[in-house]
Formats: C-alpha cells, structure tokens, sequence
C-alpha cells in the first residue's frame, strides 16, 4: 500500500523557467547545454500547440545567430531565414507622393555574415522546442505559474501541474509577468497610446533582402523582408486608429496598407489575419530577487521602432546562462542574490540605455511638427554621410560589443 505522504511530495528541479516563449526555450536550452548535471524544467501558462499558430516573425541578429548556432539549433531554422542584406530610412508624411531616402545601412558584422535575419517565430520556438526535448527538458504546458514561496534554499513554485520545489525560478513570462508581480517586482512604464498592427503580405517583385523604415506621423511603418517574395509589416498607429482598421474590412484595410507600402514591389496579398499589440515602455526596477530572476520581457518591454525586442531577450538568456553555469562549477548557490545580482549588473545598463533610446526615438519621429521634421531630416541625413557612424550602427545592430557573453559571439559557456 502506496504512502499518501510520498503522493504529495513537490517535484524537485535545479531551475524551473516561466515561459516557453524563445526566452525561456533559449534559457532553459542554454543552461541545460553548458551544465547537463542541472535539471531544468519549463512550465507554460499556454496551452499545448498554440505557438504554432504564431503568425509573426523577428529580426534576429548576428550576435543572437551565433548563439543559435551554439546551441545546435540555427541550421534548423537557416532554411527559413531571410538575411537582412540593406535598410533605408524615409521621413515624410503618408500621403506625400515621394519618399526621399535619407538614410541606408548596408554591410556586414563580419565578411559573409549578414547583420540581422528575418525569422518567423514559429521556426524559431519549434527548433528551441526540439532542442530541449533532444536535452531531456520537459514543457508543462497549461500550467502557468499560481503562487510561490520563497525560502532560504529554494523557492516551492505552484503551477497548474502541480508543485516543484526549485533553486531558482526564471520568469521569462511576457511584458505582463505574473511571477513578478508574485515578487513585488515594481516597474517603470509608459503607455504610448499606440498599437503595432503585425502583418504579413506578399509582393510580385522581390525585396532584395531590403528591409525599410518609414517614419509617418502616426509612427514608424516597418517592412521587413521574409523568403519567397513575402514581407513582415510592423505599422504603429495610433490605438484608436488600429482598432479601426483592425474592423475594417479587407478592401478598406489593403487600400490603407497599400497607401504606406506603395506599389514599388507590386501588388500585395495579406497573408492571415491582421493582430495589433498595445506599445509601450515597461522596465522591472529590479531584475532579481532571492531565488527569481526576470528575463526577457519581464524585465523589459520596449517599442519595437528599432527591431531590439527579441535580440534584448537573447542577451538575457546569454548573460543569465553564463552566470548560472560558472555559479554551479565553483560550486556556489545558483539561486542566491549575490549570484543572481551579477546578472542584474550586467544587463540592467543596456536595458535601460535601449529602453530610454527607443522612447526618444518614438517620441522624436511619432509627430509631425515641422520643426522636429527640418531637424530630424537633417540629422539623417548628416549620419548617412559619416560612414563611421554607419558602422556603428550595424555594430549595434548586429548586437555584438566588447561585453557580449560568451554566447553571443559564438564561445562555449
């Protein structure tokens, strides 16, 4: 006869990661890689399948490729990946009947690697997702977390599956991060009454690897270059305004897509559904606690005007990671605030400088004020003649710099 008592016993796990988002797929893949003696197990509020129905895709840089390609997971995905191979940047206004070029960026981080790629998430989350089950690391999926206690050696974390008691809790858990509220985490954000409508269209003319800025007065309409002549669409406007086109039907839509796209690559067919997102600038004003670290969206969510959403993440996962490792192999608590501040230092000035760069960003172009129009033109158009300016904006781009974890430019952890 079985003893109730050994029943209820909670599951025990070295690391339980919050979100099989790419964050947490990323961290939980990056750890378990470098340091197979830890277990690590992942738990999803979502429901199984659904990130298959992820229509959206990202710019991974050069910097986050290397650390794809480390982690045994970027040849899986290179055959659905699109090189960013050129960028231009346009001011105007929507109904102006020329867009004057002001800026272009072409180059690479190094000979023969593109700065940036254009990868649908759902080749992303499914090679990480096949990566981990290779690693032993299981996803409890519909089992987000509920309540936690935090204890002097471990943290009992209750989810929809039940209870695991764990070292450390990785909450990559989204801009809305439950775990962080569960911490009392506070954070510092701004609602910018704006939605950034994600779309995917089709075009008869190919792209070129070219992907484009234009800065309207509603905000910036990204298009972004995918394979087989297909494009990603990254329109802000104003929330009010998205909702409207979102209820709009097909022909009022494509007629106010076409409007901003132009007719330069030929007619467009929009692929699915259109789906909005609210924008705004959300910082945790502290990334760990004893026993919790925050990653990814939950320690920051930023608009998405320089396409750095995904690749702050991925440097997260890089960071984290390395410090988790090198904490288990001096035989250190991986869970205890010391070990876990060495982390905070590291990410939280990049994370606020980015966060702080793209609100002036999108403060700056998001109007049109014909003062800060004249003036922005001009500075475009001053960095577009300064070819070490544009080196280091590809430097920034491709996410690589003298403090890149080990990770990001390609080394073992």
């Amino acid at each position: 006869m079985s003893d109730p008592r050994r029943e209820t016993l909670p599951e025990r796990a070295d690391i339980v990661v919050a979100g099989a988002g790419y964050v947490g797929l990323g961290t939980a893949v990056a750890i378990r890689q470098a340091a197979p003696e830890l277990s690590v197990v992942l738990v999803d509020a979502a429901p199984e399948g659904v990130w298959e129905r992820d229509g959206r895709a990202s710019a991974i840089a050069a910097a986050a490729i290397r650390m794809l390609t480390r982690l045994g997971v970027w040849d899986a995905i290179r055959p659905e990946a699109e090189a960013i191979r050129e960028m231009i940047v346009t001011d105007s206004r929507t109904n102006d009947p020329v867009r004057p070029v002001f800026l272009t960026f072409g180059g690479e981080a190094e000979p023969g690697e593109p700065f940036a790629h254009m990868v649908p998430n759902v080749a992303l989350n499914g090679a990480l997702r096949a990566r981990a089950a290779e690693l032993g690391i299981p996803i409890r999926s519909g089992a987000g977390v509920t309540g936690l206690q935090v204890g002097p050696s471990s943290v009992m974390v209750e989810t929809g599956a039940g209870a695991i008691e764990t070292r450390l809790l990785v909450a990559a858990d989204g801009v809305r991060s439950a775990i962080r509220d569960m911490a009392g985490i506070r954070t510092v954000h701004t609602d910018y009454g704006q939605s950034g409508i994600v779309v995917t269209v089709q075009h008869e003319r190919p792209h070129e690897g070219r992907a484009e800025e234009h800065f309207l007065p509603a905000g910036p309409f990204a298009i972004l270059p995918l394979k087989n002549n297909r494009s990603s669409l990254v329109w802000t406007e104003s929330t009010a305004e998205a909702e409207r086109l979102l209820r709009a039907d097909e022909m009022v839509f494509e007629l106010e897509l076409e409007q901003r796209f132009g007719l330069k690559l030929g007619a467009l067919t929009v692929e699915g559904r259109p789906r909005a997102f609210p924008l705004g600038l959300t910082l945790a004003r502290d990334f760990v606690k004893p026993r919790i670290a925050l990653a990814g969206d939950a320690a920051h969510g930023i608009h998405p005007i320089a396409g750095q959403g995904l690749n702050l993440g991925f440097k997260d996962v890089a960071a984290l990671a390395e410090t988790v490792v090198e904490a288990a192999r001096l035989g250190l608590d991986i869970g205890a605030l010391d070990t876990l501040q060495r982390y905070e230092r590291w990410r939280r000035f990049d994370t606020v400088q980015m966060g702080v760069t793209t609100d002036v960003l999108n403060r700056l172009f998001s109007n049109d004020n014909p003062m800060l129009r004249a003036a922005r033109s001009f500075g475009l158009s001053l960095v577009d003649r300064a070819p070490f300016a544009k080196r280091y904006f590809i430097e920034q781009a491709s996410g690589l710099s003298a403090s890149t974890p080990r990770l990001l430019r390609g080394e073992p952890v």
